[in-house]
């Protein structure tokens, strides 16, 4: 990302934003980068509050409640991995990851811990603001489908209430992030009927699709006694997946 300004241009007076204007917590430990980030997305209608670090972040966000985290991974101390493990033990706010880390294994790593998108370094900017913009608006939207399912399905041990975005396992909750939650508030509003891959998917194309394999993957490690061969989330070929409810 390169955001140096031409020769001898004014700098654009930054407009007021509207209260409503989703508020982003960038953490990174590039101070140059913190500074470019912060001034690019309040100049495309964001609020930002900015941390150098995993344990800095944790005191912005005593102080305010964010609408996503765009989050670095290689910080000293703490890493985002670390950082973001730790945040989905009590919230599913969106987090995007965005690090010069671009190897498959830690983009598998990032979304097995339950970030919702990862963007490599370098990038462009208008896909940030793409990417940022979809996961707000997908986590916005994902009461919409939990209320549409009507009560509880049951499939094996579990329990699921779309309405709640609950999970349990013999009465005890199961931990799930919120992209999970939705997945199964579409299986089970289809009451064991296959839904297609795009509808699970959302917005977004083949790399929306690609994600969703990993989401699958996930979940499956949730609930499936062997995930290898599922008895309840089980892929139906050339069409997407089904739950198998009770």
């Amino acid at each position: 990302m390169s955001a140096t300004p031409a020769p001898g241009a004014a700098p654009k007076p930054r407009a007021e934003l509207p209260d409503h204007a989703p508020h982003i917590l960038i953490v990174d430990d590039d101070r140059r980068l913190r500074e470019l980030l912060a001034r690019f997305l309040s100049e495309q209608g964001f609020r930002v509050t900015a941390a150098a670090s995993a344990a800095e972040a944790r005191t912005r966000s005593q102080a305010f409640v964010f609408d996503a985290l765009v989050l670095d991974v290689m910080m000293p101390g703490e890493s985002g991995f670390d950082y973001a493990r730790s945040v989905r033990e009590t919230s599913l706010v969106p987090i995007l990851m965005l690090t010069a880390r671009s190897n498959p294994n830690d983009r598998v790593t990032g979304l097995e811990i339950g970030a919702d998108d990862y963007l490599p370094k370098p990038f462009e900017p208008r896909e940030l603001i793409l990417r940022l913009n979809n996961i707000i608006r997908r986590h916005a939207a994902a009461p919409e489908p939990r209320a549409a399912a009507e009560g509880a399905v049951s499939f094996g041990p579990f329990t699921f209430r779309a309405e709640r975005g609950e999970l349990k396992r013999d009465g005890e909750t199961v931990k799930i992030a919120e992209r999970e939650r939705e997945i199964l508030a579409i299986l089970s509003q289809a009451r064991g009927g296959n839904v297609d891959r795009e509808t699970l998917a959302g917005n977004g194309g083949f790399a929306a699709e690609r994600t969703l394999d990993v989401q699958i993957n996930r979940l499956r490690r949730k609930i499936e006694p062997d995930p290898a061969n599922p008895s309840f989330l089980q892929t139906v070929r050339g069409v997407g997946y089904r739950l198998v409810i009770d």
